[in-house]
């Protein structure tokens, strides 16, 4: 088949949740066979639904999402399902065929008897090399890095003609990311990536799907990531200077209309046409771009009166990656005020496992004081209750409910209007991000355990998050795979769990 072949194409498609939160108005686009495509838009643009209305998940409201030739489809999630975690790895990946089946994305009947040879060759091209009884590991039994290595092979494993990968390198440490980098580099079938890593998109995109959160369009641009960005800042400055002039011209026509008005007579017509001049202005400025804006520089107020060690650790639990077994290390690091660690290690040495437990104080050769306040930021959102609302979800982290001081905080994460009622569980994975930090700064911990804090977190807001973290005075344990952002922080002490 040609490579200039259209692979996938939206005619007039229009999408909405709940008649209340519009995402797609009459978009036109398609994609050509064999290129590798980007989508970009702020957290909650709708990016994620993009690909259910690819695969069948959702339905358009009006449109057509054309697929042509029959192409098997198959998509990389964010994150497990919980109703996944309990699974075996052979499991994990039956059921994907299976799903895939079941939603008409391949043509394939039946359960596939010849799994086993498959799953090796799909993990190592993951780099999840495992022992003899890897088919029979429990999926909850792996780390997140190592979770999102089964995601990824649980679509590569399918061949598909068109693959879909949805955060493709959270979680993962810089080896998964060179590795899955190559692999993509390599890839020759079609692929669309929705992803926050501008270096790791920058290595493959041949063009971008823009989506736009204010005017629901899908604006498509040719040229790599870099390319892209540069031409979207210039459209944005440009209309920003339009604006400005715009606002001067609305001002002179609004200030000669209010002082012919005051002479009364046929300066009262002069007047009215002023302001009708004024309100087509109005009309011609153009929206500034939602997605665009960025969360409010912010603190994380710390505990008060915090006073002498606030955690110490004299020994701590890893897994041997090669073994699978759990060694026992000694250290000796003891966190004050204004100190902040850094834990070093690769995917699937337990350094989540390790948080975990320090959070939960369960970790052997680890002492928090009874009363210090512990603020847990964990990279799979478990702390937070699915079930609750944002508004309630943050107001119970205050030691006095005050809903105008919650309110604020929350609007410097963008968290305003509807959102504030919705519910956890239906919020997407970049803005239980912004929700789990708004936490965080009404909850005023003493000690700040953050466990891969920039999964899909919206690439505009992680220097604001690192400037934040830098400028946090309490004690603070860190695990970040994102070399720039580390580099934006503090950091007081190195941990190498592989050490």
């Amino acid at each position: 088949m040609a490579k200039d072949e259209v692979i996938l194409r939206f005619e007039k498609l229009s999408f909405e949740y709940g008649h209340t939160k519009p995402i797609l108005d009459e978009v036109d686009c398609s994609i050509r066979r064999g290129t590798k495509t980007t989508i970009m838009g702020q957290n909650g643009a709708g990016k994620s639904t993009i690909f259910q209305l690819i695969t069948g998940g959702l339905k358009p409201e009006s449109g057509r999402v054309i697929v042509s030739n029959g192409p098997t489809i198959a998509i990389s999630r964010q994150v497990i399902p919980r109703n996944e975690l309990d699974l075996t790895v052979r499991e994990f990946f039956l059921k994907a065929f299976e799903d895939s089946v079941q939603a008409g994305l391949r043509k394939d009947t039946g359960r596939i008897y010849d799994i086993d040879p498959k799953i090796d060759d799909v993990l190592e091209v993951v780099n999840l090399k495992g022992h003899i009884k890897m088919h029979e590991r429990i999926v909850r039994s792996f780390s997140g890095g190592q979770q999102a290595r089964l995601l990824l092979a649980s679509a590569l494993i399918q061949d598909p003609d068109l693959l879909l990968l949805d955060e493709p390198t959270n979680n993962l440490d810089k080896a998964g990311i060179e590795h899955l980098t190559k692999f993509l580099k390599d890839y020759k079938k079609t692929v669309i990536v929705i992803s926050h890593e501008a270096d790791f998109l920058n290595s493959f995109t041949d063009g971008v799907l823009y989506l736009d959160i204010f005017t629901k369009k899908l604006e498509q641009y040719v040229g790599n990531y870099f390319d892209v960005s540069e031409q979207i800042l210039a459209r944005l400055e440009k209309e920003n200077r339009k604006n400005a002039l715009l606002a001067k011209e609305i001002q002179e026509n609004k200030d000669k209309a209010n002082f012919f008005a005051m002479k009364g007579g046929q300066m009262r017509m002069v007047a009215k046409r002023m302001r009708e001049k004024a309100e087509e202005l109005e009309e011609e400025k153009v929206d500034i771009r939602r997605e665009d804006k960025t969360i409010r520089s912010f603190v994380i107020p710390h505990q008060p009166d915090l006073i002498g060690d606030i955690i110490s650790l004299t020994g701590f639990s890893v897994m041997n990656p090669k073994t699978h077994k759990i060694v026992k290390r000694k250290t000796n690091i003891i966190l004050r005020k204004n100190q902040h660690l850094l834990l070093k290690g690769p995917n699937g040495i337990g350094k989540s496992t390790l948080l975990e437990s320090i959070a939960k104080g369960t970790a052997d050769g680890i002492v928090i004081p009874k009363d210090v306040k512990v603020g847990y930021y964990r990279q799979d959102f478990s702390t937070l209750n699915f079930d609750d609302t944002v508004y309630d979800c943050l107001l119970q982290v205050m030691d006095k409910h005050v809903e105008e001081t919650m309110r604020g905080v929350a609007a410097g994460f963008l968290i305003t209007g509807d959102m504030i009622r919705t519910r956890i569980g239906n919020l997407s994975e970049g803005q239980k991000g912004l929700v789990a930090f708004a936490r965080l700064v009404l909850e005023r911990p003493g000690l700040l355990i953050l466990d891969e804090p920039t999964n899909h977190i919206n690439f505009r807001h992680i220097p604001i998050i690192a400037e934040a973290l830098n400028k946090y005075q309490g004690a603070m344990i860190l695990v970040s795979h994102v070399p720039d952002f580390v580099e934006k922080i503090r950091i007081d002490d190195v941990l190498d769990l592989e050490q």
